[in-house]
């Protein structure tokens, strides 16, 4: 029998992470023959309601959970991991600024990040979910390298999510499935100035700006369509999404330890060293590959025209001025 791999989830008695929990246990991430510990993790008013989910844990019976370990002690929840699924964040409320919320939820994550690089296993990584991820994780990284030396290349932030709701709206315009479209990546932040990249996506194999003649559509509704698909599922559900989002940070991690299908990208925030002309030390959403489940490489030769640079460059803005907003945490 393999070893298990240990997996921290923050937030784990909320919606996103009740969503998360099962899929993990059940293989859906590592796969059939992996096995999985579980820690989980929550603030201390939510204990009650964890402990109702390790129940249901427990009664799914999974063969691959070796262990469940509740706790609202981050010390003790990121002991030994091998993977960090930073969830748990406050939501922005009506008349909340997002300098406000960067500052509550930037303490949070120091905290974290310190945690994580005293107590986690040698080749930790971690993909961070609540938002602002893309800044989140950059003060969770910044925070544990002042403890402990974790590569820069083992920190994410989800943008796999907008990535998905791209591939939908464009396979819905063109009348065809979603499996039919590739090579979409989002750019830069998980906010509504994320890029989606359609010139270099393929519908069928076709360019998407052949395979879709309606460019005005494609510049002018299918961009904020993806860019606020959020808001607008809040306006819809009364409920921020949850299912949908659990599902991203699955297939976030599933690509980031799958060799990725010969040809084809995938987004996912990472550390930028430069590439695509974006600025060094921001967390960026960028095309990566893994070639080997263990290692992943930045897509690189992709096209940028005079469209999509004035796009990469608006949201490599609003990262820059984040982290300006957070400076002093990192």
């Amino acid at each position: 029998m393999k070893k298990p791999i240990r997996v921290a989830v923050t937030g784990a008695a909320g919606n996103i992470g009740y969503a998360l929990l099962f899929r993990i246990a059940s293989g859906a991430v590592f796969g059939p023959d992996q096995p999985v510990a579980l820690n989980l993790i929550e603030i201390e008013p939510a204990m009650k309601a964890l402990k109702g989910v390790v129940m249901e844990l427990d009664d799914c019976a999974f063969p691959l959970l070796t262990e469940v370990k509740a706790t609202c002690d981050i010390n003790e929840g990121f002991k030994d991991i091998n993977w960090a699924l930073l969830v748990g964040s406050v939501p922005r409320k009506a008349g909340m600024e997002r300098a406000d919320l960067l500052g509550i939820n930037g303490k949070i994550f120091v905290g974290q990040g310190e945690a994580i690089a005293r107590n986690a296993a040698e080749d930790v990584r971690v993909l961070v979910v609540g938002n602002p991820c893309n800044t989140n994780c950059l003060i969770a990284m910044h925070a544990a390298r002042k403890i402990r030396d974790i590569p820069t290349n083992r920190w994410f932030a989800m943008t796999q999510l907008d990535e998905a709701r791209a591939k939908a709206q464009l396979a819905q315009k063109a009348g065809t499935s979603v499996n039919k479209v590739s090579n979409l990546v989002i750019w830069g932040n998980h906010s509504p100035t994320m890029y989606a990249d359609f010139y270099n996506a393929k519908i069928d194999g076709k360019p998407v700006t052949q395979a879709i003649s309606d460019h005005e559509w494609l510049k002018k509704e299918f961009l904020p369509i993806v860019g606020k698909r959020g808001a607008a599922i809040i306006e819809a559900r009364g409920l921020s999404s949850a299912a949908s989002a659990a599902h991203a940070a699955i297939e976030t991690v599933r690509k980031l330890v799958t060799p990725t299908v010969k040809g084809d990208w995938f987004s996912v925030g990472v550390f930028s060293e430069g590439d695509y002309n974006v600025e060094k030390g921001l967390i960026y959403s960028m095309p990566v590959r893994t070639e080997d489940g263990k290692s992943w490489s930045i897509v690189q030769g992709l096209e940028v025209n005079e469209f999509s640079r004035e796009k990469l460059n608006i949201t490599q803005k609003e990262l820059m001025d984040e982290r300006d907003l957070v400076k002093g945490m990192l």
